[in-house]
């Protein structure tokens, strides 16, 4: 078991050859986790998006010498980890954010969860993050 916790994590920037990878990486994520969309974006969607070069820095994460997840560190400051889901490990996670935040030292960083997402929420207290908001949204399919 140690030996697995020492395995190297390593932060890569995304490149076009990525684009794949991180759509497959989105097509497997758990939809208790999305924050950001309601139904599965065409892969075509999904190029568009990461070519408008959404967030500040934005990374494919290396576990020894697999690609095993994406993170990014968005214009606020927010950090954003997804894991294929047999990686998704306190360990790992640990050690992206580790390697995240030296990578990009800033004053403060945020992290947007899903309220549904209450592994993801402990993880990120016992780590030392504090709420600040609740967040709502009106589905403008609603009619009032």
């Amino acid at each position: 078991m140690k030996e697995q916790k020492t395995k190297l994590v390593r932060l890569k920037p995304v490149t076009k050859p990525d684009y794949l990878f991180l759509y497959q990486l989105l097509v497997q994520r758990h939809p208790i986790v999305n924050i950001s969309h309601k139904k599965m974006p065409a892969y075509e969607e999904h190029v568009k998006f990461v070519k408008s070069k959404p967030y500040s820095k934005w990374y494919i994460i290396i576990l020894e010498t697999r690609k095993v997840g994406a993170a990014y560190l968005s214009k606020q400051n927010e950090i954003g980890i997804h894991l294929m889901r047999k990686y998704e490990k306190k360990y790992i996670y640990l050690q992206i954010i580790k390697e995240l935040m030296k990578k990009n030292p800033k004053k403060k960083f945020l992290v947007n969860i899903s309220p549904r997402n209450k592994k993801y929420i402990q993880f990120f207290k016992k780590f030392g993050f504090k709420l600040l908001q609740h967040t709502y949204e009106l589905d403008k399919r609603l009619n009032f």
